[in-house]
């Protein structure tokens, strides 16, 4: 059996994919580099090696692209999701998947890129000036009476924000001051408007009195947004009397409002929702306050019923209240006479003893004063000169009385006396002594 094919062979060699490959790549170097593309950047991501991949994009078309370390470095602003940019480069084939791929050598920003420059240098200043500290931020009322709300009375930022507080808390009143929100404009409008609700919170006969205000947009491109980045509206909004919510755009929109307003929300209704309690939530609250200070009420006069209870079971049986003191007096008394009898018995043993310790001194005294005299009496007696005479001495005197100690002071015919146990004699010196 004979088979065959209704294909006719190739002419020519056939291409390996990695030769085709660098040949769609040489051809489109060769009819379109250098290249430089406008587009949005979506999907930016920085490797640890410091390429950067991301996919250049606009409406109805994409490409992939790679911006290696060298080119990377050298940028002056850091690549973000959504901006548009201007790049150059080269175009050509990633073999290693078969995809066209741009390579980015230079990266700056256009359109909105600009406007962004521009919006970090206004932030950056007033920064310096404080109007964004956060000690200048102030608390939301818990429970406003009045809602002031700039905003287009045609927008539906609006709308979204009446529902929301209808719903949430159909008490309080809402100020609409209607202003511009986009365009050239929008800036002097929505002064315009944030000045009229000042005065309005600012006039103390208003009533009710208005607590909060809201400034709120819908979400659009930065371009859509670029009013609530005016300076003399911010400088505006920074002189709020009252507490201020920025709820501009969407979440991931940031406008110079957000940075200067007391608190920033990331849509209108959140704004709404920040701005008053839920009614409801509120209600709640306070009927499960009404009932807590009803259980503690309750258990007061609990504990009070009982408390009486025992104070009148106390007075309805005061003879066994006076048996029991009468029991206890009487104790205290006996305790009170042992004690007294046992302190006067105790008394009486220690005058006992200083009173025999008293006389045994005494007699020790007398006995000691008594031998001293006997002592001193013999001491006197041995010192006696009529005791000394008794032994046989006398004593001399001459005629004046003067005792005669010494011979040699005597003068033949001198009269003297001479004192005896007994009496005196009369005597004459009859010569000198010899």
């Amino acid at each position: 059996m004979n088979f065959s094919s209704s294909t006719a062979p190739p002419e020519g060699p056939a291409w390996s994919v990695s030769a085709l490959c660098r040949a769609v790549s040489d051809a489109l170097q060769a009819r379109f580099n250098p290249v430089t593309v406008r587009g949005e950047i979506r999907g930016f991501a920085r490797a640890g090696s410091g390429h950067c991949y991301f996919t250049l994009k606009d409406d109805t078309g994409q490409i992939r692209c790679a911006m290696f370390r060298r080119a990377s470095s050298a940028l002056d602003f850091e690549p973000r999701d959504g901006e548009e940019v201007l790049i150059s480069g080269r175009i050509g084939v990633y073999e290693a998947r078969g995809d066209l791929q741009l390579v980015v050598e230079a990266m700056q920003r256009a359109g909105q890129g600009a406007l962004f420059e521009q919006f970090l240098r206004t932030k950056a200043r007033l920064q310096a000036e404080g109007l964004f500290e956060v000690s200048r931020k102030r608390l939301l009322p818990a429970v406003p009476r009045a809602i002031g709300v700039i905003t287009s009375p045609d927008a539906a930022a609006w709308h979204d924000v009446m529902t929301s507080l209808r719903r949430r808390a159909p008490h309080v009143s809402v100020w609409l001051a209607p202003a511009l929100v986009q365009g050239a404009a929008a800036p002097a409008s929505l002064i315009r408007a944030a000045q009229r609700l000042f005065a309005l919170a600012k006039d103390s006969d208003a009533s009710p009195s208005l607590d909060v205000i809201l400034v709120v947009r819908g979400g659009g491109s930065m371009e859509d947004l670029w009013a609530f980045n005016d300076e003399s509206l911010v400088r505006c909004l920074a002189t709020s009397p009252v507490p201020l919510i920025s709820g501009v755009g969407h979440e991931t929109d940031f406008t110079l409002t957000d940075f200067v307003a007391d608190v920033r929300a990331p849509t209108p209704t959140a704004a709404a929702e920040l701005a008053a309690s839920d009614r409801q939530g509120l209600l709640d609250q306070i009927q499960a306050r009404a009932e807590h200070i009803e259980r503690a009420v309750h258990r007061q006069f609990e504990h009070a019923a009982q408390g009486l209870d025992i104070l009148a079971s106390r007075v309805g049986r005061p003879q066994a209240r006076l048996t029991q003191n009468h029991i206890r007096l009487a104790q205290l008394e006996t305790r009170l006479q042992t004690s007294a009898g046992a302190r006067l018995q105790q008394a009486k043993h220690l005058l006992e003893r200083l009173t025999a310790r008293q006389v045994l001194a005494r007699n020790a005294l007398l006995m000691s004063s008594q031998q001293w005299v006997e002592r001193l009496s013999l001491r006197l007696q041995g010192a006696d000169p009529r005791k000394v005479l008794e032994r046989g001495y006398a004593w001399l005197t001459d005629e004046e009385g003067h005792a005669v100690t010494r011979a040699a002071a005597l003068a033949p015919g001198q009269a003297l006396t001479a004192t005896l146990a007994d009496g005196q004699v009369p005597l004459q010196v009859r010569s000198e002594a010899g």
